[in-house]
C-alpha cells in the first residue's frame, strides 16, 4: 500500500543527486494544477445540495459519468462516481464489470468495489494490476508537473463497448493526481538530507578514499575509484526504490540485472581493496627487511674501517698483511655500494608527503603515478553512460532497467581490466 496523508492521497516522485537529477525534482520547482484540491472542480455542474458535489443533467438515452462523489483520481486511491441512469442499464447489464476509463483507456482489473445502482454510484479502488500497469505508467511516468488532466469515465471491462458518455471529458478534464506535495515535501527532503550528507561524509572523510596513513597537515587521502562506484550506485537505487514505491506503491522493483551491476561493482571495490592491502603488507615486510640490513651495514662500516686503518698506520707489512687490507677495501666499497642501494630502495618504497594526498576529484579517480590511465577511464565512462540509461527508465517507466547480460558482460570485462591493471599500479 502507498502512505497516505490527510487532504493527499496518491504517490510521489523525486531526484537528488549530485552527478544525476531524477524526475521528481519537480517538487521544487512546481506546483499542482489548479483544481488539484478539488478534482471535479473543472466541470461545469449543477449543484446537487451538498457543498463540493456537482452534477449535470443527464441524457435521457444512455448512461453518463455525471459526478465525482467522493475522493480524488490518483493510483492507490479511493474514488466514488455518480453515472446517471446506471439502475435502468443495469437491468439488462453486469455493472460488475464495468471499470474507469481514464484518457479513453480501461483500466482493466479495477471492477467496483461498491455498486448502488438505485443511485446510480460506483466506487473503485484504483489499483496497479498486471492488466492496467502499461496505462498507469503512461498516465504517471514522464512527470512535468504534481498533477496533469485527463478524462474520466467507466465502460465495460473487454473494451468490446465504448466507455460512457462523461461531463469528464477533453473540454472539461479532471486533474490526475502524480504526485502528492504532502509525501513529496518529505520524501525530497529525506532524499536531499541523504545526499548532502553522503556529499558531506565523501567530502570531509575517508569514506570513499584510498586506505593508508592520514597525511601530515590535515590533508586528505586521494578518492578511490571502486569506493566512488559503489556510492554512486548506492544513492541511485536508494533514491529510485523511494519514488518508484511511493508513486506505484511497488516494493518488489529491485530486478536481477540491478543485482548483478551493483554485484560487479562491489567486487571491484573489494578486489581494489585486497589489491592495495597485500601491497602495504608486501612494502611493510620488504621496509623492515631493508631498514634491519642498513643497520647491520652501518654498524659493520665503521668497524672495517678502523680495521683498514690500523693496517695502513704500519710501515712494514708482509705480503699477507696487504692482502688482508685489500680484502677490507673491497668489504668496505662493497659495503658502501650495497648501503646506497639500500637508501634508495627505502626511498622508493617509501611514500612520499604528497604521494597519499588528493590531487582533486576527476585527477584522483582517472590517474594513477605515472598519470591518466585509460583503464580507469573505461570504467568511469561505463559506469556514467549506464547510470544515465538508469535514471531515464526510472523516470519513464517507473520501474529498475533490465540490463542484458550482453552489457554487464561489458561491464565486468572494464572492471576486470581495471583489477588487473591494480597490479602494477603504484599507490
Amino acid at each position: 500500500m502507498r502512505p497516505k496523508a490527510a487532504g493527499f492521497m496518491g504517490p510521489v516522485c523525486l531526484v537528488a543527486l549530485a552527478l544525476t537529477v531524477l524526475p521528481w525534482g519537480v517538487l521544487w520547482g512546481q506546483g499542482a494544477d489548479p483544481g488539484a484540491a478539488n478534482p471535479a472542480s473543472a466541470a461545469p455542474v449543477q449543484p446537487s445540495g451538498a457543498p463540493g458535489v456537482r452534477t449535470v443533467q443527464a441524457a435521457a438515452s444512455a448512461p453518463k459519468v455525471v459526478e465525482i462523489v467522493e475522493g480524488h483520481l490518483e493510483l492507490d486511491g479511493l474514488i466514488r462516481l455518480r453515472v446517471d441512469r446506471l439502475a435502468e442499464w443495469s437491468k439488462t447489464n453486469d455493472p460488475g464489470k464495468l471499470v474507469p476509463y481514464v484518457n479513453g483507456r480501461a483500466l482493466r482489473g479495477n471492477t467496483p468495489d461498491e455498486i448502488e445502482p438505485t443511485r446510480g454510484l460506483l466506487s473503485y479502488h484504483l489499483e496497479l494490476t498486471p492488466e492496467n500497469r502499461e496505462i498507469w505508467t503512461d498516465l504517471l511516468g514522464a512527470p512535468t508537473r504534481l498533477s496533469h488532466p485527463v478524462t474520466l469515465s467507466v465502460g465495460l471491462e473487454d473494451e468490446s463497448h465504448s466507455s460512457f458518455d462523461t461531463v469528464f471529458d477533453l473540454s472539461h478534464p479532471v486533474p490526475l493526481t502524480v504526485i502528492s506535495p504532502a509525501y513529496g515535501v518529505i520524501a525530497a527532503l529525506l532524499t536531499l538530507v541523504t545526499m548532502v550528507l553522503l556529499l558531506w561524509l565523501a567530502r570531509t572523510t575517508n569514506l570513499i578514499r584510498e586506505t593508508g596513513p592520514t597525511p601530515a597537515g590535515g590533508k586528505l587521502r586521494p578518492y578511490n575509484l571502486g569506493r566512488t562506484q559503489m556510492a554512486f550506485w548506492f544513492f541511485l537505487v536508494y533514491v529510485s526504490y523511494l519514488g518508484i514505491w511511493l508513486v506505484t506503491g511497488s516494493l518488489d522493483t529491485i530486478t536481477a540485472s540491478l543485482l548483478a551491476l551493483m554485484g560487479i561493482s562491489a567486487g571491484t571495490a573489494l578486489s581494489e581493496a585486497l589489491i592495495d592491502s597485500g601491497k602495504d603488507d608486501a612494502n611493510a615486510s620488504r621496509l623492515q627487511d631493508l631498514s634491519a640490513e642498513k643497520q647491520a651495514l652501518e654498524q659493520s662500516l665503521p668497524a672495517l674501517q678502523a680495521q683498514t686503518a690500523g693496517v695502513n698506520a704500519r710501515t712494514d707489512l708482509a705480503a699477507d698483511e696487504l692482502t688482508n687490507r685489500d680484502s677490507l677495501n673491497r668489504q668496505i666499497q662493497d659495503g658502501r655500494t650495497r648501503l646506497a642501494q639500500v637508501n634508495l630502495q627505502i626511498q622508493t618504497l617509501t611514500p612520499s608527503a604528497a604521494s597519499n594526498v588528493t590531487r582533486g576529484f576527476l585527477l584522483d579517480l582517472l590517474a594513477d603515478s605515472s598519470g591518466y590511465s585509460f583503464h580507469r577511464f573505461q570504467i568511469f565512462a561505463w559506469t556514467i553512460l549506464l547510470g544515465i540509461m538508469f535514471v531515464s527508465s526510472v523516470y519513464n517507466d517507473l520501474t529498475m532497467p533490465e540490463f542484458s547480460t550482453t552489457l554487464l558482460g561489458l561491464m565486468g570485462i572494464s572492471s576486470g581490466t581495471y583489477i588487473g591493471f591494480k597490479f602494477p599500479e603504484q599507490k
